[in-house]
């Protein structure tokens, strides 16, 4: 499904903010807060030690990244985690590297040096951007490899690997033309403000003050030694590391703890009800950390008033509606199927076959659809495709009743040209020729189209396809970068662009993908573009610097993913197919699944056959409506009661879009990360604050950086011949063990492994 986007707090409105600030700072209270006002523009960021830790941060991070994509638990590796693990590693080079200067031929008198200071901010900043360049908003490894994935693992059929890569670099780097050109609106205004940029600068600047260990701080009376952040974290980073050997190796039981299962080991309902992987997760919780921190990331750096938001629609959804669609209403003929299911059937409860109803020409075979006739989902993922729906249509509606006079106002003062300081320390830099941005623009759309052209039959996408998808990415750039620069949420486009194609050119699958991923991804890519250029504007990078580490970046981590996915693809025998894998195998990629099944509901098959007249769900384009009309109602009922403060707290996008990421995510990872996030952003951030704001993102990457370092290990080590360890708590069979999950209910519905009702 898509991707749930957080709302932050809002500033103060820009009438009420103007006659309190002054005109060289800026107008939003939160980056006066946060944002250091000066510059020293003598800071060196072209340094030895930029390089070398960029570049390594961004083959670890999309090696990792896209190795963990095939996973159950598909861990992803953020910013963050680069943030923490490169400062003392860069304070390191700083202290033992030669001082030496080198003249540099063909510079004249320009000098260079391996250690030209202390390690700095700006270095850092550069680091952690070239590392998050590869993928938009830290979301994991470039989107286009599932397009590579579906082919190859699901659809069993060839693409090459130059097709592969050029699709995945293209889809990445398109929307940088565009973006570039569109700075002066969304970057230089300072109205423009970025909420999640001020994130980053919070923790950029707690990692770089003066560490005070053995100095101790005053509380009351008492004078409290405190460890360092660096010790901390290689504390935090080992205990992980070496903890992850039992859920990851000799106890896999730990991944998913359901006792309600264990309670009643022969009850079908009881097993939908508790599995945290194929049901409902009553009581289901892990001691895992990938499985807290896969899909939803870590929700140690998420705010708890997001994770409060998150909690009621989740709990609504899953333990409201479901058993009410299911047990209930028996909504689409629910019990005929699994309760939490990505998978597609048939009427009768089997599995679809997919690749049966797939020509020669990689098209649908009419005949041998008309056979095994209409495709069906489980309840809880039509109803979530219908929620999804909801969720686009209540953003933009609940953005513009809530937020749309403060969106104009800011864009008319952002119109104005009134610069703030940062603005104006801005100017002391070289800016970006707009002829690069033109050229790149130029390049990609050229290499796009030869791709759609020459290598037609394996991308399927024509090459009018190619023109439209980035006209649409192209047209909603502005408007949602400029939602997102003042309220942190971000609209997204899959579901609509695989709409539009799958109506417009029904039956083709990977062009139904391609359209999409040139579509959504671009403009997401372009959005994430301006944001890394906001958090440089307020951390004063050079522009140039910006650019050439984002585009460089973003290359080199397109180039691994690819090249980690076709390793992965051609060594693991049978990835992706959890029904022919070894039980219990991590290789079962969840999410490719999803975007698999995807590419049946919106190309193969087409949205008239599964959400129009010919298909099981016209009525879920209702939600469409109750999307829209959602935040009318509560807006209306908000400027009723005006002193009713709970009113405009009721956020529909979020509370609908709470469970955005199932399928494929379960109800554990939600379980266990709701747990988490409360515990640490209300529990300890309100009764331990000073350790919350000195430890708490160090915790969150040092447990990501633990896990991952061990995993690879692991895989290295026992993954490439399969050794293992079998008792009860290994077993593989059924590790959960909740077996009858994913049994249907329905009477005489027959399913291998399950009751007949």
């Amino acid at each position: 499904m898509g991707t749930l986007e957080i709302e932050a707090p809002l500033a103060k409105k820009v009438s009420d903010d103007e006659d309190i600030y002054d005109d060289e700072e800026s107008p939003i209270e939160q980056v006066r807060l946060t944002v250091p006002t000066s510059d020293d523009s003598s800071l060196p960021v072209w340094t030895f030690r930029m390089w070398v830790l960029g570049l390594l941060s961004v083959v670890v991070l999309s090696f990792l990244n896209q190795f963990f994509a095939y996973r159950r638990e598909p861990l992803v590796i953020t910013m963050i985690t680069v943030q923490v693990a490169s400062l003392p590693i860069g304070r390191f080079m700083a202290s033992v590297l030669p001082t030496t200067q080198f003249n540099i031929p063909g510079f004249g008198a320009r000098k260079f040096s391996l250690n030209p200071g202390p390690f700095n901010m700006k270095e850092h900043v550069l680091i952690s951007i070239f590392a998050n360049a590869g993928s938009a908003f830290g979301s994991g490894p470039a989107y286009a490899v599932g397009i590579v994935n579906i082919i190859k693992a699901f659809y069993g059929r060839k693409i090459s690997f130059l097709a592969g890569w050029l699709l995945i670099i293209t889809t990445q780097v398109l929307g940088y033309g565009w973006a570039g050109l569109l700075r002066k609106y969304v970057v230089e205004p300072s109205h423009m403000w970025w909420p999640s940029t001020l994130v980053q600068i919070s923790l950029f600047r707690a990692l770089h003050e003066k560490e005070d260990e053995g100095k101790g701080t005053e509380d009351g009376n008492d004078t409290k030694k405190q460890m360092s952040r660096s010790k901390f974290f290689v504390i935090a980073l080992t205990c992980s590391f070496l903890w992850y050997l039992f859920p990851g190796y000799f106890f896999s039981a730990l991944q998913s703890i359901a006792w309600v299962c264990w309670a009643f080991p022969k009850s079908v309902t009881a097993h939908q009800l508790g599995s945290g992987l194929s049901g409902l997760g009553l009581g289901a919780f892990t001691l895992d950390w990938t499985v807290v921190a896969s899909f939803l990331f870590s929700p140690l750096i998420c705010p708890f008033f997001a994770i409060a938001n998150v909690f009621v629609g989740y709990f609504f959804i899953l333990y409201v509606v479901i058993p009410t669609a299911y047990w209930g209403t028996n909504v689409y003929n629910a019990k005929n199927f699994p309760i939490y299911s990505a998978d597609l059937f048939t009427a009768e409860g089997q599995l679809y076959n997919i690749t049966a109803i797939v020509n020669k020409k990689f098209e649908i075979d009419m005949a041998e659809y008309n056979k095994q006739g209409r495709v069906n989902l489980s309840t809880f993922f039509a109803l979530t495709y219908g929620f999804g729906f909801a969720t686009i249509a209540s953003t933009l509606t609940h953005v513009a009743l809530f937020y749309g006079r403060e969106i104009y106002d800011r864009t008319v003062a952002s119109s104005k040209k009134k610069e703030d300081v940062h603005t104006r320390l801005m100017k002391n830099y070289e800016d970006i020729p707009s002829w690069w941005f033109y050229l790149l623009l130029a390049v990609t759309i050229v290499v796009s189209l030869a791709l759609c052209i020459f290598l037609k039959k394996e991308v399927q996408m024509p090459w009018w396809g190619l023109l439209f998808a980035a006209a649409l990415a192209f047209m909603f750039t502005l408007p949602i970068s400029i939602i997102t620069a003042t309220t942190n949420q971000t609209p997204g486009l899959n579901i609509i662009t695989e709409y539009i194609m799958g109506v417009i050119l029904p039956g083709r699958p990977i062009a139904n993908v391609c359209f999409k991923t040139y579509g959504y991804m671009s403009m997401t890519q372009a959005i994430s573009f301006l944001s890394d250029f906001k958090l440089g504007h307020y951390m004063k990078i050079p522009p140039r610097s910006m650019f050439i580490v984002q585009f460089l970046g973003t290359i080199i981590a397109g180039t691994i993913n690819m090249s980690v996915a076709w390793w992965l693809l051609h060594t693991v025998k049978d990835i992706c197919h959890k029904e022919v894998l070894p039980e219990n195998s991590p290789w079962t990629c969840p999410n490719d699944r999803v975007f698999f099944d995807a590419s049946v509901i919106w190309g193969l098959a087409g949205p008239r056959r599964i959400f129009g007249p010919l298909g099981n769900y016209a009525a879920l384009n209702w939600f469409f409506l109750g999307g829209l009309l959602g935040p009318v109602a509560v807006w209306l009922a908000h400027r009723a009661f005006p002193n009713q403060s709970w009113i405009p707290l009721i956020n529909l996008p979020v509370l609908l879009g709470a469970t955005a990421s199932m399928p494929p995510a379960t109800a554990l990872n939600y379980n266990s990360w709701i747990l988490v996030g409360t515990i640490f952003n209300f529990f300890v951030f309100r009764y331990r604050k000073k350790w919350w704001q000195r430890y708490n993102y160090i915790l969150s990457a040092a447990l990501d950086a633990g896990v991952a370092f061990m995993a690879v290990l692991l895989y290295f080590t026992t993954g490439l011949e399969d050794k293992s360890i079998n008792w009860w708590g290994n077993d593989k069979s059924n590790s959960e063990h909740c077996a009858l999950a994913s049994c249907p209910t329905a009477k005489g519905i027959a399913v291998d492994g399950c009751p007949i009702f």
